[in-house]
């Protein structure tokens, strides 16, 4: 990827934005160090990766590298034979204690997130140098007592010896026979051993070496000659412990440098890691998601690359939201150009270089801040000439700076290439730059090459509505305010509106009259049927925002009157139930009158008949009884609101999983949705818009519908139900399988303890006849025995 479009595009910035999101140096500099990919398998896995990053923080928001580390530089010297430090080898442990806990959160979730539990490879395995380390060296980085044997008799033989030290030491300044010399009864230190402040006058009195003088010279610090040899002692007694404290440190320092291949390399994968997750955090900041990476599909006839740019509501990163205008850029497939005019500062360069740098954030497995179905090719270059190309150093002109950049881009520009030009030959007369630009155009076109171009030229609209492959854009601007609105309208060229700006500014008539004279009038004809085309384009716009704030109402109306109605028929069932209940008992009790008379009848040898077709009538009359209530779906009844054929961008219900995405490709009979992450292939008619009539499929038809669906998210092999009673872990239980037979799991573990054995027993009978359970057996040594069931999963 070309380096000088990259600072152009203002990439740099973003990488920086990224970088705030990382969590230590390591990461930070593989942010800094990001680069576009150019193939297509690896940035569409960038992106996966990305896109899992933000699951696992939904689910589990404290996720981090943790205490993480750049220990390489430590390890490296490790390596070399140099001693660590305890704060260098805090630093390792910690590291290492981030790595197997984020280890071990991936593999426990492996299923759900591939791409990033394939990362954990990279860890290294028990090397043993954390509980090393722990056993060693406290938090607070000093060496433990317990380090070693003998450490911890040296340390013993310390403390003894300074007990005796300052014992020794206090008696002497308690001496009676000593304090008269002394200027305090204190004992101090000078170079590491005890001392007592002397009276320089009293040289002669206190019989010992001098280890100092007072600044004033007035007190000499004299170590005593009867304490001499037990300071020895206690000196030398450090001296060993300083040389065990070192021993220690370089053994654990050489496991380290043992291990250092593996651990450098878990450091890079930890850093990989936490950029993923960076990625995550920034594309949560930009409310950004993930686009569609799509192929190049060239034709088999003619020069057209077969480009895919198709992006919703796209707005530059870098800039507020709540300051940008949103843009939509939709190039048909038979479009590969695309020429933008209208006036200056109308955000013609800000929609190149916004095209430009989404581009290069999708291929950096980044998310872009589009609405979710946008797509957008993956390009093995991508070329910008933006600005002000002018050179000191090469003593060119402003324009001499863009033909040098724009010989380069010709060169080595082809058909899988994004090419970017503002103001193309601008800086020169204006005659000869719209041809040079019309040159270049053409250039460029002919060989198919993608291409974004922002002009004023008016010569070029005439050529990119009359040449295949081109398509002109523009730039709206509102004359009542003098401003531009940012707006893109594909298909539209832009205004010439420099005589209405004039004029609306006051610019006497007569002037305004005498420009126009100058002008061809053919143009004049062709600026006046622009103008009505853009008022009647903004028009329907405006009639379409208005039909669609009334379908939107209605809609919100719509379902505030089925929250009512169902709110109605909730009192309805409730007001059946209770009269269904009063009826069943008084036909009870009628049942047992019945009963008694039948015997009683019996008894006196009387005939049957009459008892027995009363009987047969109250059979009747209870079966009525005790048919259930039936609920009205009176909300599906109503009539829906604006009804019409799905469309792409289209929020729609998948009726199949009631799940709700949007419309992202469309065929004849199927179309292409994203529901969240996932991206599915479906019959239209298992479709309906939002707010369209909604018929659910049984259960058992959704869950076989659902199976064929690939790359549903995993619920998780594992099952946790101690503590639950029975009816609540029944209930997570079949919902857990539900999810489980989608997802295509070959098998789960249900964690249900041992305790008194009634959950388990509970559990086993649900499994034993559950339709998604093909066997079931009681978990191995090693998986919690009796306490866990591993149930295999039926086909789906």
């Amino acid at each position: 990827m070309d380096k000088k479009t990259l600072i152009t595009l203002e990439y740099d910035k973003v990488l920086a934005r990224l970088a705030e999101h990382t969590a230590f140096s390591a990461s930070r500099e593989e942010a800094f160090a990001l680069k576009p990919s150019t193939n297509f398998h690896k940035a569409r896995q960038l992106l996966a990766e990305t896109a899992e990053a933000r699951l696992l923080f939904e689910a589990e928001p404290s996720v981090s590298v943790g205490g993480g580390r750049d220990i390489r530089e430590q390890v490296e010297a490790a390596s070399r034979g140099i001693v660590l430090v305890p704060t260098e080898l805090l630093d390792i442990k910690y590291t290492l204690i981030s790595i197997r806990r984020l280890g071990k959160t991936l593999e426990r979730e492996a299923l759900q997130y591939p791409y990033l539990a394939e990362l954990i490879l990279g860890f290294p395995g028990p090397l043993g140098l954390v509980d090393s380390i722990t056993q060693k060296i406290s938090d607070r980085g000093e060496i433990l007592d317990t380090a070693s044997e003998k450490l911890t008799g040296i340390r013993k033989e310390l403390r003894i010896t300074h007990e005796r030290l300052l014992a020794k030491m206090q008696k002497f300044v308690s001496s009676d026979r000593v304090t008269p010399y002394l200027q305090e009864s204190l004992v101090t230190q000078r170079e590491g051993r005890y001392v007592v402040p002397v009276k320089a006058e009293a040289r002669g009195r206190v019989k010992g070496v001098v280890h100092g003088v007072s600044s004033s010279g007035a007190t000499l610090f004299i170590e005593p000659m009867q304490i001499v040899d037990i300071n020895n002692s206690w000196r030398e007694i450090q001296a060993n412990e300083q040389e065990e404290e070192r021993r220690i440190l370089a053994e654990i320092s050489a496991a380290v440098g043992e291990h250092a291949d593996a651990l450098i390399e878990a450091v890079k994968t930890l850093a990989r890691l936490d950029l993923i997750f960076a990625k995550a955090k920034y594309a949560e900041e930009l409310k950004a998601t993930q686009p569609v990476l799509k192929r190049f599909k060239k034709s088999k006839v003619g020069i057209n690359p077969g480009m895919t740019l198709k992006l919703w509501q796209a707005r530059h990163p870098l800039l507020e939201p709540e300051m940008v205008v949103p843009i939509d850029i939709d190039l048909d497939p038979e479009t590969y150009t695309l020429l933008i005019t209208g006036p200056n500062t109308g955000g013609k360069t800000v929609t190149l270089k916004t095209v430009g740098l989404l581009a290069c954030m999708t291929q950096s497995g980044m998310h872009i801040p589009v609405l979710e179905g946008s797509e957008i090719n993956l390009f093995k270059a991508i070329y910008a000439d933006i600005g002000d190309e002018q050179s000191i150093e090469q003593s060119l002109s402003t324009f001499s700076g863009h033909i040098t950049n724009m010989i380069k881009i010709l060169n080595e520009a082809k058909q899988d290439s994004l090419v970017i030009l503002d103001e193309l030959g601008a800086g020169t007369d204006p005659q000869e730059g719209a041809a040079l630009a019309r040159g270049i155009l053409t250039f460029l076109v002919e060989r198919g090459i993608p291409t974004m171009v922002a002009t004023h030229y008016p010569e070029l609209k005439t050529y990119a509505h009359g040449t295949p492959g081109v398509i002109n854009a523009s730039m709206a601007f509102d004359l009542e305010t003098l401003r531009p609105t940012y707006h893109l309208t594909i298909g539209l060229p832009g205004r010439s509106n420099a005589l209405a700006i004039a004029q609306k500014l006051g610019l006497r008539q007569e002037i305004i009259d005498l420009a126009k004279q100058e002008i061809d009038p053919a143009e004049l004809k062709v600026d006046d049927l622009l103008d009505e085309i853009h008022r009647q384009h903004e028009l329907a716009q405006s009639t379409r925002a208005e039909t669609d704030r009334a379908r939107k109402k209605a809609e919100a109306l719509r379902d505030e009157l089925a929250g009512r109605l169902e709110e109605i028929e909730d009192e309805r069932i409730e007001v059946l139930a209770e009269a269904q209940e009063k009826a069943q008992a008084e036909i009870n009790e009628l049942q047992e009158e019945i009963r008694k008379t039948r015997r009683q009848l019996a008894q006196a040898r009387q005939p049957l008949d009459v008892i027995e077709e009363i009987e047969e009538d109250l059979s009747e009359i209870a079966q009525e009884v005790e048919a259930p209530v039936e609920r009205v779906r009176l909300a599906e009844e109503m009539p829906s609101v604006g009804k019409r054929p799905i469309r792409l961008g289209d929020k729609v219900l998948l009726r199949t999983l009631g799940k709700d995405g949007v419309v992202t490709s469309l065929g004849e009979d199927r179309a292409e949705i994203m529901i969240g992450n996932l991206r599915v292939r479906v019959e239209l008619y298992d479709l309906d818009l939002i707010g369209g009539q909604v018929q659910e499929k049984p259960k058992q038809e959704k869950l076989r519908d659902a199976a064929t669906i690939f790359n549903v998210a995993s619920p998780g092999v594992e099952l946790p139900l101690r503590g639950m009673t029975v009816d609540e872990a029944l209930e997570k239980l079949d919902s857990y399988l539900d999810q489980a037979f989608i997802a295509g799991l070959p098998y789960v573990r249900i964690v249900h303890g041992k305790g008194t054995g009634k959950l388990r027993e509970a559990v086993r009978r649900e499994l034993s006849g559950h339709s998604h359970i093909q066997r079931f057996e009681k978990g191995g040594i090693n998986e919690g025995g009796d306490g866990v069931t591993v149930a295999f999963m039926a086909k789906n």
